[in-house]
């Protein structure tokens, strides 16, 4: 049995110009993904800016879009890194 069927969506992570992450706007992308029929929401990934976020920014943009989609579609987590202790902490929060 696959874990995953149909299509995800490697989602942005839109900013703020102050740089803050613009949860709003991520709230809205998110539902307008589900709502058009998207069956995953990729977070952190290469597209999602995760290079750009802090760990704890990190943390915080799975988080919130993990309790957005609030079970609606599977999240898939980005949690790599190029320093194995770090993704380790991402996956373990994740």
């Amino acid at each position: 049995m696959a874990i995953f069927k149909g299509a995800g969506v490697a989602i942005v992570t839109p900013f703020k110009a102050d740089g803050e992450v613009n949860y709003e706007e991520f709230g809205r992308q998110i539902d307008f993904q589900i709502n058009n029929g998207t069956d995953a929401i990729i977070v952190c990934g290469t597209t999602g800016e995760a290079a750009c976020l802090t760990e704890d920014e990190h943390v915080k943009v799975i988080d919130y879009c993990v309790k957005h989609v609030n079970h609606r579609v599977p999240v898939i987590a980005g949690t790599g890194s190029n320093c194995t202790d770090t993704a380790v902490y991402l996956s373990q929060e994740a």
